[in-house]
């Protein structure tokens, strides 16, 4: 486990990143590993950001399983493309979604979705 503390936020995830409480979660947390992965380096993030995140969250709360990648936007009320504009990979959108590390069928699934 490791345990990052940014923006006075302790943050407890498994090794490759991952958050290790899916309770945890809140838009801070989502800040926080967004500037870990590289995809955002200012506070908070932006709506369109956070409309895709908490939609997965919720896609997963209720499925447990990854939406299709050309739903979410749809969903979300964006533009087509939104996911790839604003998460480039989908892989990197679940991780600061606060979500499990996927199991390798879920991998396969959001590959063959890309």
């Amino acid at each position: 486990m490791v345990t990052i503390n940014k923006e006075n936020i302790a943050i407890s995830m498994d090794q490759e990143g991952y958050l290790t409480d899916f309770e945890s979660w809140n838009e801070e947390i989502a800040c926080v590993l967004a500037h870990n992965e590289g995809v955002s380096q200012k506070c908070p993030l932006n709506k369109e950001k956070i409309e895709i995140l908490k939609f997965l969250r919720d896609y997963y709360n209720k499925f447990e399983a990854f939406p299709i990648v050309r739903a979410v936007c749809k969903r979300v009320g964006q533009s087509k493309n939104c996911q790839y504009e604003e998460f480039p990979d989908p892989l990197v959108a679940w991780k600061i979604a606060g979500l499990p590390k996927p199991t390798p069928e879920v991998l396969a699934k959001i590959k063959s979705n890309t």
